[in-house]
């Protein structure tokens, strides 16, 4: 799969299709084949705070663009699926860099709302869904809105929700396909949010230990589940268990694949 567009159609099929879309999300091309090379995934995404943590930075449109975007390119061209990339809140100007995303084979995207005034976060939803339009692709962008993850500690709960959902409709309205809400776990909030939104609108982040399993995120309506920075997490987390086994006289674990 070459074509850009092919590529974006494709990505867009897979978030309107019945079957839930479940992205493990990659960091650098090492993981980028190791997840592609797993039957059942049709498309990949990147997480920012992994690539950012990758070279050393912390998360946050830390890392400089031109090389967040180099390791983007680095997985496009590893891998014969659709790559979606976390652009975070658009580096200042979401429009130019979803432009720069599609120039290094990226077909969709996370946006961040980042609790801007709404309008102004509309404004950027437009913006990236142009930047897609001029290269000729239906850019399938993953509106994301933080009304759930910023909410206070103790804040009314189903203001918080009206609040997402208010906004989701928002960026719906302004040509999204999805909107992304993280911080949304309870099966009950999900599948009032997902109601709100419309069959497969909504799409959420899998954390370790509280999320729901896809398959219940799908009977909910969801359109897709991604797990963020927590692969890499997994990742590092048997690295360091192997390593502490190694250095307290003990060896490797047995059935490690060579994967690399």
């Amino acid at each position: 799969m070459t074509d850009l567009a092919e590529r974006a159609d494709a990505l867009l099929d897979l978030h309107t299709a019945p079957e839930i879309l479940v992205l493990p999300n990659v960091w650098d091309v090492v993981s980028a084949r190791v997840v592609s090379a797993v039957p059942g995934v049709r498309a990949l995404a990147t997480a920012s705070h992994s690539i950012a943590a990758t070279f050393g930075y912390p998360d946050g449109e830390n890392i400089p663009l031109e090389l967040h975007l180099d390791m983007v390119r680095r997985i496009v061209e590893a891998v014969d699926l659709p790559v979606s990339m976390d652009f975070e809140a658009g580096y200042g100007d979401p429009g130019a860099t979803a432009a720069k995303a599609i120039a290094v084979g990226a077909v969709g995207g996370n946006l961040e709302d980042a609790m801007r005034p709404l309008d102004d976060a509309v404004a950027a939803v437009r913006a990236v869904l142009d930047a897609g339009r001029s290269a000729g692709i239906d850019f399938v962008l993953n509106a994301r809105t933080d009304a759930v993850l910023r909410a206070e500690q103790g804040a009314d709960r189903a203001a918080v929700l009206d609040e997402a959902i208010r906004r989701g409709r928002a960026f719906l309205e302004a040509g999204a396909p999805v909107v992304f809400v993280p911080g949304l776990v309870d099966r009950d909030e999900i599948r009032r949010v997902a109601a709100a939104l419309g069959e497969r609108r909504l799409t959420v982040i899998s954390p370790p230990g509280v999320a729901l399993p896809a398959r219940e995120l799908e009977s909910l309506g969801v359109a897709r589940v991604s797990t963020g920075p927590f692969t890499q997490r997994v990742a590092l987390t048997a690295l360091q268990d192997a390593a502490a086994d190694v250095v307290g006289g003990g060896v490797l674990p047995p059935g490690t694949r060579a994967l690399n």
